[in-house]
């Protein structure tokens, strides 16, 4: 059986090209003992995925050149020589960019039980909605009444970070930038300000004017202008969780602090980043929390999708233009 995949031809500098990207196809092998084959039906794309391709490792190992990347896929069971995987059966793994995935039964998940479509198992019940409920409850030990700020607001873990802030009663404030992505969030009950055309002082007055008593916590997506804000209106005692910072993932070179990072000393801030996979062992707990609110629609979540493998570098790189609300993914 043949296999179409994905993989890139250099580590790029800055914003990587399409010309990066190259579609490729080979003969799968026979089978081995203990392997299944997947016919892919959804794949995920996410940021993280441009420190893949620098060519060093940072927390995970770099994209080798000339070989299929990987990332988050849903799909089912076409073949198996794995006993507790089906013909049939509906799972989830790593093996994206490619539309027909081979390899061990043990780096595959069968899809929970709870009734939501299930690409929703790569974003909102996923590792983003798991990065959003990890951040706020295990980083910044949410408490009922913080007062929370979220960037990237209405992205794949943004928005369900203000979400559950909003179920625990404080103040919700959310940076995005398209009039779209604003209405989102105005429309779930947050107070929505926009980082277009604004500097960092500008910023941190629409910040104060969101939300005059300040925050307690600031759940990073996106460093720049919007740390520098968030650490002018957090209060003393505040707690950023470090997601991401998406405006340097593509930086040709260094990136500068925040001019005002004293006011960790000032205000007595925490700042901790971290690793959503650290925390994987409450994936359990995560889903029996979140996954009947999803199930009944009291959570909503948004998805901007792409059709066609073949679509699958476009819906990357349409991540660095925000062109996404809510998860980014391509349907095959």
């Amino acid at each position: 059986m043949q296999s179409r995949y994905f993989t890139i031809n250099d580590f790029p500098q800055g914003t990587p090209g399409r010309e990066l990207f190259e579609l490729r196809e080979t003969e799968l092998p026979a089978l081995a003992e203990g392997e299944v084959r997947i016919r892919n039906t959804w794949l995920s794309v996410d940021p993280y995925m441009r420190g893949r391709m620098s060519g060093v490792k940072t927390y995970i190992d770099p994209f080798v050149l000339g070989e299929p990347l990987e990332g988050a896929a849903v799909g089912e069971v076409i073949e198996s020589r794995d006993a507790r995987l089906s013909v049939g059966d509906r799972v989830r793994h790593m093996a994206g960019w490619r539309d027909i995935a081979q390899l061990p039964g043990d780096q595959v998940e069968p899809l929970p039980g709870i009734d939501v479509p299930e690409q929703a198992y790569l974003g909102v019940l996923g590792m983003p909605g798991m990065t959003a409920w990890t951040g706020l409850n295990r980083v910044a030990e949410m408490q009922a009444g913080d007062n929370v700020l979220v960037s990237a607001a209405s992205g794949a873990v943004g928005s369900l970070a203000v979400q559950l802030a909003k179920a625990r009663g404080g103040t919700v404030v959310g940076i995005a930038g398209s009039p779209e992505k604003l209405a989102w969030l105005e429309s779930h009950g947050i107070e929505a300000v926009s980082y277009r055309d604004r500097d960092a002082g500008q910023l941190t007055e629409a910040l104060q004017a969101a939300c005059p008593e300040g925050f307690d916590i600031y759940y990073e997506n996106v460093g720049g202008i919007c740390l520098e804000a968030a650490l002018n209106t957090l209060r003393t005692g505040g707690r950023i969780a470090v997601c991401g910072m998406i405006t340097r993932y593509n930086a040709e070179g260094p990136t500068p602090g925040p001019g005002n990072l004293a006011m960790v000393l000032i205000r007595r801030l925490r700042m901790q980043g971290f690793i959503v996979f650290d925390h994987w062992a409450d994936y359990p707990r995560f889903l029996d929390e979140v996954g009947p609110l999803v199930a009944s629609g009291e959570i909503d979540y948004a998805e901007t999708i792409e059709e066609g493998l073949e679509r699958t570098p476009e819906a990357f790189l349409a991540l660095f233009e925000g062109a996404n609300t809510g998860k980014m993914l391509v349907r095959l």
